[in-house]
């Protein structure tokens, strides 16, 4: 695998027409494996001896927010170096040149701002279901599994099987693995072809790691913040919402927020992400489990501008539907609220529709009529510049959002909210893990006090 990247490597030097095998933009595990594995099996198959080049499709810079993908390149010895990323090959550039075909392996709907390509996809291999509105007008192979990796692997076994060495098996296996929970039953990500190629993928090579082991490491290192800054912290599992010119990031952050708290310079470093990205404020989740497998959900809620931080904090406390049960947490930071989340059912996803409703309340309570008292404690002038503010955001917003979205996105198929195959199989989210592992907690607590008495 490393001669065949150096390989790739030395072709974008060349002029010449280039096959690109492009994974999703959110690049997590499964797009990487599978981009890495296709594109090296395409170029020992094709008759042509044409190099196909995998390209993960993020900013190199943006790799260490990947922990899992760092971790995996290290253990099966893929150095990052030679990795292609996505701010190193000018993809329109080859299109408009007529140099490039397309590829798409984990994904096959492209982004607005790459729209242009489309008319160079040949091919798509994908595991999610197929949005007819969108795929592109050629040849899409699209199976629902949990892991696109298997199906690359069906495509080596079948096509070339004596291509596949250890390294790239050990590549496809630990992906299957971690993709599909490490294949749990009761989670039921993983359908009988995940489960079929792990086996061969450990019949063709018996040394490969225990799937527990590498189960645990790998999520272990998904979730490993330590060597993050502040602002990849907040930018590795990240959504944002609009309204009407407010721009908000909601990030989830996996560690305990006391601990996130401590950070030094965290005030500055808020800051400066806020104004960097032009959000008008910044609510963190933070999710862990707690020394007796509990989980905990913590929120903390940023926002330089007075009316618009007590609006949100305000709807949040008094949500009823669902009750977050909001405790207030002491912190000598200003602009800035924290509190212990009671109700730990309540998921990002189910955050977000009281965010909206925050931002509307905040718009409508800034509509006084002529003559009418003014909010309790906000000065009308403090109203007015918050809506200067958000008219700037809009604008600053916008223009950022076009030149430089945020990435990498949340990946589709990790452990977080959303889950590709939501429509053909069981869903699977970080939400959903999070609250099945605590399930399973106390189901077992209960029948170790049933089994007491």
């Amino acid at each position: 695998m490393e001669v065949y990247l150096q390989g790739c490597r030395a072709a974008l030097q060349e002029s010449r027409h280039l096959h690109v095998v492009l994974g999703n933009e959110a690049c997590d595990l499964d797009s990487m494996a599978s981009a890495l594995a296709l594109a090296f099996y395409l170029t020992k198959t094709n008759e042509a001896e044409e190099v196909f080049i995998p390209v993960l499709n993020i900013k190199r810079s943006e790799l260490p927010l990947r922990g899992d993908n760092v971790f995996f390149l290290q253990k099966i010895q893929i150095p990052e170096t030679i990795l292609i990323f996505r701010d190193e090959i000018d993809l329109h550039a080859l299109h408009q040149a007529g140099q490039l075909t397309l590829i798409l392996v984990d994904h096959h709907v492209l982004p607005k701002s790459d729209a242009a390509l489309e008319e160079a996809i040949v091919e798509v291999l994908d595991h999610r279901p197929i949005e007819q509105k969108h795929c592109p007008p050629c040849h899409v192979s699209v199976e629902l599994v949990g892991s696109c990796a298997t199906l690359v692997a069906e495509r080596i076994l079948q096509g070339a099987p004596e291509i596949l060495d250890r390294q790239i098996a050990a590549l496809l296996h630990g992906t299957i693995i971690l993709d599909c929970v490490n294949m749990d039953i009761k989670i039921g990500k993983a359908t009988p072809k995940d489960n079929t190629y792990v086996e061969k993928l450990e019949a063709l090579f018996p040394d490969l790691p225990e799937r527990n082991d590498i189960f645990d490491s790998l999520q272990k290192a998904k979730f490993d913040v330590s060597g993050l800054t502040t602002e990849q912290m907040l930018r590795k599992d990240q959504k944002t919402i609009y309204r009407q010119g407010i721009k908000v990031a909601i990030s989830a952050i996996y560690m305990d927020l006391e601990a996130f708290l401590q950070r030094s310079n965290l005030l500055a470093d808020l800051s400066a992400f806020c104004q960097a990205h032009s959000y008008d404020a910044l609510v963190a989740m933070t999710i862990f489990f707690n020394a007796h497998n509990e989980p905990v959900r913590q929120l903390a809620i940023f926002c330089p501008h007075v009316a618009l931080r007590m609006t949100i904090c305000e709807v949040l406390e008094r949500s009823y539907s669902p009750p977050l049960k909001l405790t207030p947490v002491p912190n000598t930071h200003p602009n800035l609220q924290a509190y212990l989340q009671g109700n730990t059912q309540v998921s990002r996803k189910k955050l977000l529709p009281l965010l909206q409703e925050a931002l509307s309340t905040y718009f409508d309570s800034t509509k006084i009529p002529s003559g009418q008292p003014e909010t309790v404690g906000v000065s009308r002038e403090q109203v007015d510049k918050d809506l200067d503010r958000a008219g700037h955001a809009l604008i600053s917003g916008l223009s950022q959002d076009e030149e430089d979205p945020p990435l990498p996105p949340t990946p589709m198929n990790s452990l977080v909210d959303e889950c590709p195959l939501d429509q053909g199989l069981p869903k699977l989210s970080a939400e959903a893990v999070f609250e099945k592992c605590s399930q399973i907690s106390l189901s077992q607590s209960t029948t170790a006090s049933m089994s007491n008495k």
